[in-house]
């Protein structure tokens, strides 16, 4: 199996790991070095940024929209490396949503949240992005193609945005799905979780009944990303017309797509 980087204790970034060693159907395995995702670097520290400045990264691609960036602020600037804003819309988007997940009391998130209502919208939303976003999922696939390895992707937790920016070009490579979810749950791990801002320090507002409520949309859940896959199984019946209709993807590019990653 390919040796992936060694995962550093990095204070300000969350969720950060190489996607190499990844396996293809075909045999092969993605190669270490090439292909990261993390969450947000907004808040990277000093010793953060030197070890990610280590990694010879060509192209960051920062999947977060102008609420997130309104929220956290700007990548840190890495020397060398080219930033690429390609917002994705956030699963769990929406001001008047956001700012209910934040400061609503229990009655409105379980208004809102309970009877499965948040999981169904995570799921729904993981829909949409397939099935809307294919022209920014095609940008980034022909940008690794092109020059932009090594790459780095993310969005704000690195989970749901930069996760199916993850998968969708697992999927041009060849990787198989199972492996890829495998890699999705991943950000379950307690390191790597977004924090859950809540207003008030009442405890209600982190009672067990607001946190079990809140759950679903900072989860990593298998249904989300299968959901994901049912949606190119449905609309372009299977992955290779999906590459080929839907993100534009001649033989070519995913050849050299697949040279530049995969050992």
């Amino acid at each position: 199996m390919t040796q992936q980087i060694q995962e550093p204790e990095l204070t300000g970034v969350r969720n950060f790991r190489d996607v190499g060693g990844l396996p293809t159907s075909d045999g092969r395995r993605v190669k270490a070095g090439r292909l990261f995702r993390s969450g947000h670097l907004a808040h990277a520290t000093e010793t953060d940024a030197e070890f990610l400045g280590s990694l010879g990264l060509h192209t960051i691609f920062d999947f977060r929209n102008g609420a997130d960036h309104a929220l956290e602020g700007p990548d840190v600037e890495l020397p060398g490396v080219r930033n690429v804003n390609i917002p994705l819309s956030d699963p769990a988007d929406g001001r008047e949503f956001w700012r209910l997940v934040r400061e609503g009391d229990l009655g409105q998130l379980r208004s809102i949240l309970g009877d499965g209502k948040a999981a169904a919208r995570m799921a729904n939303s993981y829909r949409g992005i397939i099935e809307q976003r294919t022209t920014e999922h095609s940008r980034v696939v022909h940008a690794l193609a092109q020059d932009s390895v090594p790459a780095l992707m993310h969005c704000a937790a690195g989970k749901d945005r930069a996760g199916l920016s993850i998968a969708v070009t697992l999927l041009a490579l060849g990787v198989e799905r199972e492996a890829i979810v495998t890699d999705y749950l991943e950000s379950n791990a307690p390191h790597r979780r977004y924090r859950v801002r809540r207003s008030g320090e009442s405890a209600e507002a982190r009672s067990p009944e607001v946190m079990e409520l809140l759950a679903p949309l900072f989860d990593a859940r298998a249904e989300y990303l299968l959901a994901a896959f049912d949606t190119i199984d449905t609309l372009w019946g299977g992955v290779d017309r999906y590459l080929a209709e839907g993100l534009g993807l001649e033989p070519e590019t995913l050849d050299r797509l697949r040279d530049r990653l995969l050992s």
